[in-house]
């Protein structure tokens, strides 16, 4: 008998993906267009399992809802998760599983095309060009060779950040409340309190999950501790970032330059089309309007690599679920 899954925020990468994957042809798959919410819970009805991504709201209300339709799985194809209430699916009996890895090597590769495409002025060199205008004023860089790199998160992409960046001949600097000292030795990477890392960084790539700790980690106070024209890359969870204390920085000068993937009120407008639309979001609307700053949509994991892995692993939990055997190692939540 085949599990009913219901897909929700199911992009057309999403389909493909999943649907290639080995053992898919054994799950009845639903994909919705939405994202979870209250009001969109009740499209899993008759579904054993419902999938979700970063966005979709996985609060206790709607998990409630979900545990009345009898659903049994939440899988998350994802690795954060801050987006479910674990507290509440426990007490429900609900298991909620997330892809623990996959590619780390897209995301870390996307934080290096940001950081090239913001100092190098890619994105409104592309634009000139397209206009005619070959002029070169105001698309000055700066070698990065010889500047310092500071690594918040050393887990497997912020590592391999650092090895990118290390490979450019760049001295780098890493924060981890929990060090890797045999890698740090293995790849001249030098761990450091977070206070001399936002000092002597001339570029700061944030690599930790979003926790009670770790929110607004860069706030005013981190901001102006950094080098004075410093380059932020965040391609971790928005809220590690206060986006009006962004903005002050970035207006007087205290940040050089911000790549961003992710955005805290990112929920509603990445992955959407809105290019017919006003953007409600002010402070997103303000941060588009500098020319220092680089904003993609929540696309660092999307390599053809990082696809498959994730689908891998979610696919397997969900048949998983269907014949009693274990769940991919690391993946379950509750």
């Amino acid at each position: 008998m085949k599990t009913t899954v219901a897909v929700y925020d199911a992009k057309p990468f999403d389909r493909a993906s999943l649907t290639a994957a080995e053992g898919a042809e054994n799950i009845d798959w639903r994909f919705l267009e939405f994202r979870l919410d209250p009001n969109a819970a009740h499209a899993a009805v008759d579904a054993q399992a419902v999938c979700v991504f970063v966005n979709d709201c996985a609060n206790r209300a709607v998990l409630e809802k979900l545990a009345e339709f009898d659903v049994r799985l939440l899988a998350l194809r994802c690795t954060g998760f801050n987006n479910v209430d674990l507290e509440a699916a426990k007490e429900l009996g609900l298991t909620v599983t997330r892809v623990p890895v996959y590619s780390p090597y897209a995301v870390a590769e996307h934080v290096v095309a940001l950081l090239l495409a913001l100092n190098r002025k890619i994105h409104r060199a592309f634009n000139r060009v397209r206009e005619l205008n070959f002029s070169l004023n105001g698309l000055v860089g700066f070698d990065l060779y010889g500047k310092t790199a500071g690594i918040v998160g050393t887990g497997k992409i912020g590592r391999i950040t650092a090895q990118i960046l290390r490979g450019f001949g760049m001295r780098v600097l890493a924060y981890d409340p929990y060090p890797s000292p045999e890698w740090a030795q293995q790849h001249g990477v030098e761990y450091v309190d977070a206070g001399a890392l936002a000092a002597a960084s001339d570029i700061v790539s944030l690599h930790v999950p979003l926790t009670p700790d770790t929110k607004y980690l860069i706030r005013r106070e981190t901001l102006a501790s950094m080098k004075r024209g410093a380059i932020i890359i965040n391609v971790s969870r928005g809220a590690l970032i206060d986006t009006t204390d962004l903005i002050e920085a970035l207006k007087s000068g205290q940040i050089g330059g911000v790549g961003l993937d992710v955005y805290e009120e990112e929920e509603g407008i990445f992955f959407e089309d809105l290019s017919g639309q006003v953007l409600q979001d002010d402070e997103l609307a303000r941060l588009l309007t500098f020319p220092n700053v680089l904003i993609t949509s929540h696309q660092a994991f999307l390599t053809q690599e990082a696809l498959a892995d994730i689908a891998r692993t979610t696919v397997a939990n969900l048949r998983a679920l269907a014949d009693g055997s274990p769940f991919v190692e690391g993946s379950v939540l509750t």
